[in-house]
């Protein structure tokens, strides 16, 4: 018994001991950097994280921008939360996508994201969309979008299960067409300029090395990953903001038709048909402003909680104060394509629908993209009924 009891405080101290040197190690490596602006770093490791994830699920994430610039500074102050900078998947991920075993998820995507600057111009996004191949991938990709981040235990019937077998599913459909590119290309039935295929096919790495299959399938399922959140959140908010705001969708409404009755039946909508929606742009940017607290700042932004997309018409906002997307080299290559996803989508909707919220209170979240919490339930009511 005594000896149990002494392994017991032994133990303990050991670990009240490690924890003191952690702390002290964490903060004396910010304390010999003085030239950080004001704030503070949190706990070892994990830094202020909890607190941010917790006002965001409970549909306040702007407390915590607005605490600290009350605190320490409106311009700017330091805080950690958790290496959100930096790129990170965590290891389960490779068993959704094992090409990425061979180096690392993290290199994968800086990988990835040299090729994207060209083939996500918005002159080449013209040729992306192909309605049979969306229809095969509809069902596996809900599968996949919700279970790449969730509990890795690969049970049947698990979210992580399913995503693993979409998958697979995804990846044989995506081998067989790359596949077919590559026979396409040797014809010169393909241009090797013509999409993002034909450039992962034909471009080498600095060793000069070309990816295989495997490689290519993977990335382009995450290429569909990463461009699902950001466009379908910015579809749910335009959705929401339409329904509170009827002067704002009779403007929408009014540019949309326009363009619909410039169309022959069954005439789909070409790249000249978008540039042409700059005022349904402004309403789909002034919901990308307002979901971003680093936003509402008046300085630069006039009554910064009034959802007013007037505020992007002429030059729009200065240089570097409206970033959802980033800004300088680090700007989100998919841009364009998450531009031409939400108009797409504006287009179809508005000139066949209105809508009201069946529920007019309902809170946002952030968990961690911005979300309505009970999904945002409309009925959509035809214009000519």
């Amino acid at each position: 018994m005594e000896l149990f009891f002494l392994c017991g405080l032994i133990l303990s101290v050991f670990l009240v001991s490690l924890c003191c040197v952690v702390f002290l190690l964490y903060h004396n490596s910010y304390a010999s950097l003085p030239n950080l602006p004001r704030g503070k770093m949190g706990l070892p490791f994990i830094g202020e994280s909890l607190e941010f994830l917790s006002t965001g699920r409970k549909g306040h994430p702007e407390k915590f921008i607005y605490d600290r610039m009350a605190k320490f500074s409106s311009q700017v102050f330091k805080t950690s939360i958790l290496e959100l900078v930096t790129t990170w998947w965590p290891n389960s991920v490779n068993k959704i996508f094992p090409s990425t075993q061979k180096s690392s998820s993290n290199k994968e995507s800086k990988n990835l994201r040299k090729l994207l600057p060209n083939i996500m111009k918005a002159e080449a996004l013209q040729r992306y969309i192909d309605p049979k191949h969306v229809a095969k991938f509809e069902d596996p990709f809900s599968f996949l979008a919700s279970g790449v981040i969730s509990i890795p235990i690969n049970f049947p019937e698990t979210a992580f299960n399913r995503a693993i077998k979409a998958s697979n599913l995804m990846r044989k459909e995506l081998r067989a067409i790359i596949k077919q590119r590559k026979i396409d290309l040797a014809e010169n039935k393909a241009s090797p300029t013509q999409d993002i295929l034909s450039h992962m096919l034909l471009t080498s790495d600095e060793n000069g090395q070309y990816m295989n299959e495997m490689d290519i399938a993977d990335k382009i399922i995450g290429l569909l990953i990463g461009g699902h959140d950001t466009a379908s959140t910015g579809i749910t908010f335009v959705v929401k903001y339409l329904a509170e705001f009827p002067d704002i969708y009779n403007e929408v409404l009014k540019e949309q038709m326009e363009i619909a009755k410039s169309k022959k039946p069954g005439e789909l909508l070409n790249w000249d048909d978008i540039q042409k929606m700059w005022y349904s742009w402004n309403v789909a940017s002034e919901f990308y402003w307002s979901a971003n607290s680093t936003h509402r700042n008046p300085e630069f932004f006039p009554e910064p909680e009034k959802f007013d997309p007037s505020r992007f018409e002429g030059n729009g906002p200065l240089p570097y104060s409206y970033v959802p997307f980033g800004g300088g080299p680090r700007m989100c290559p998919g841009k364009e394509y998450a531009r031409m996803e939400i108009l797409v989508f504006m287009h179809n909707v508005v000139k066949r629908f209105i809508w009201e919220k069946l529920l007019p209170d309902e809170k946002i979240i952030v968990n961690p993209m911005p979300i309505p919490a009970k999904g945002l339930p409309v009925p959509l009511l035809p214009h000519n009924a």
